[in-house]
């Protein structure tokens, strides 16, 4: 049935709280993201194997993902301020304890910590939105989103190789310090709370496990988190792996890789804004279109594992994978959060789990045949756009069944469906 909340003084949805929320997204990508340069010689210096070290990269995920899921009913209950708090603060001191680690087994356990924390501000960023966001603005305020949050991603490697030239590993974590302190600043003195207490879940884990089981239940919001899942994989994965490629099979040196990297921040840019405003028209075509372009760079990249490819065509494959997975963003995100104002939180949480889980399995995948094979980066990513591709076509099309009671896609603020 639907119930409709009390009545509420919604927090002023002003530019400058939109920009916050846009750069609590920011961290948790970012810590991912800003050492991949410094990655190869990371691991020479703590004497470890390119697996072993891309497991600092798996760890961060799994911790992004796990974060989310701990944050976002948290957030559904105490409010979004608060958790937010908790996670800059905890985010600050790990990332410091990144910097100081002596064996790569001690940065692994550090970096799935630093995931916890940084896990925190995407699932408020998305859960904050929906509560002072519908409609069409929805739509595009999540545009922003994955702008904001995919470019932190693709940038992070851009700002990391230009450190490089002035900064070891260690160096990079004390940065990401740095920003979390800024960051902590900024949600201090201008986070509302945008969840007021008669909103707020009370009900606990009973209510919980109900909240989980409405959404479990709805074809159309799993089919979009599974989707995006594997769209994630995939641009994890050549997060991952393509600072062995360009550097170790095309040898360019960090300063390089980074500048190869510039191209694709500004495609990514470009796409998931022109995408948040194409999903107002159609959040199927938009999809859809997404998964094309990413599935001619992932088939690239399988092209260049096979035979020998000049480093253009590499780096094209690439951009389309990042472009591609960029447009897919906005509709999936609103298909899978539009229709829940309610239980944002527990959404918002099970949608970015899936991102960063996916993508933690993806990732260390593209390092089994060692740091100077591209095939298995083609591999992954052609078979997680292609699973994506099946997920849509299963889950989200229309007419798809979905869990009784479904609210509209783009539901207003103040209603909530229970399963009863």
């Amino acid at each position: 049935m639907t119930t409709t909340s009390p009545t509420r003084t919604p927090v002023r949805a002003t530019r400058a709280l939109a920009t916050l929320l846009l750069v609590l997204t920011v961290f948790g990508p970012i810590s991912m993201d800003l050492y991949l340069p410094a990655l190869p010689a990371l691991t020479t210096e703590l004497g470890s194997a390119t697996s072993l070290a891309q497991l600092t990269v798996t760890a961060c995920l799994v911790g992004l993902a796990a974060g989310q899921l701990i944050a976002g009913p948290l957030s559904d209950r105490f409010g979004r301020r608060t958790p937010a708090l908790a996670g800059v603060i905890a985010y600050v001191i790990v990332s410091a304890l990144c910097a100081i680690s002596p064996t790569m087994e001690t940065l692994i356990a550090a970096r799935l910590l630093q995931g916890l924390a940084g896990g925190v501000g995407i699932v408020i960023a998305q859960a904050a939105g929906r509560d002072v966001y519908d409609g069409g603005r929805l739509i595009r305020f999540y545009g922003r989103l994955t702008v904001t949050g995919g470019l932190a991603a693709v940038v992070g490697p851009l700002i990391g190789g230009a450190l490089t030239a002035v900064l070891d590993w260690r160096g990079l974590f004390l940065v990401l310090a740095v920003i979390g302190a800024a960051i902590l600043a900024w949600v201090a003195v201008g986070l509302p709370e945008t969840l007021p207490s008669a909103d707020r879940t009370s009900d606990g884990f009973t209510g919980l496990r109900r909240d989980l089981r409405l959404l479990l239940s709805d074809r159309r919001f799993v089919g979009a988190v599974v989707a995006q899942g594997f769209a994630y994989a995939a641009l994890f994965a050549y997060l991952s792996g393509a600072t062995y490629v360009l550097q170790g099979v095309y040898g360019l040196t960090p300063q390089g890789y980074a500048l190869a990297f510039g191209l694709n921040s500004a495609g990514f840019m470009v796409a998931g804004y022109l995408a948040g405003r194409a999903s107002e028209r159609s959040l199927g075509g938009t999809l859809t279109v997404g998964l094309g372009l990413a599935g001619l760079g992932a088939a690239g990249l399988l092209v260049a594992g096979l035979v020998r490819v000049p480093l253009p065509i590499v780096i094209a494959g690439l951009f389309l994978l990042a472009v591609g997975t960029a447009v897919t963003s906005p509709p999936s995100t609103t298909m899978a959060l539009a229709g829940y104002p309610q239980i944002a939180g527990t959404a918002s949480s099970l949608l970015g789990a899936a991102r960063f889980a996916f993508g933690g399995v993806a990732a260390p995948l593209v390092g089994v045949a060692g740091s100077l094979s591209i095939l298995p980066l083609g591999l992954v990513t052609t078979a997680s756009i292609a699973l994506a591709a099946a997920t849509v076509l299963l889950h989200t099309r229309r007419g798809a069944s979905t869990a009784p009671g479904h609210p509209l896609p783009l539901a207003t603020k103040g209603t909530r469906t229970c399963a009863e």
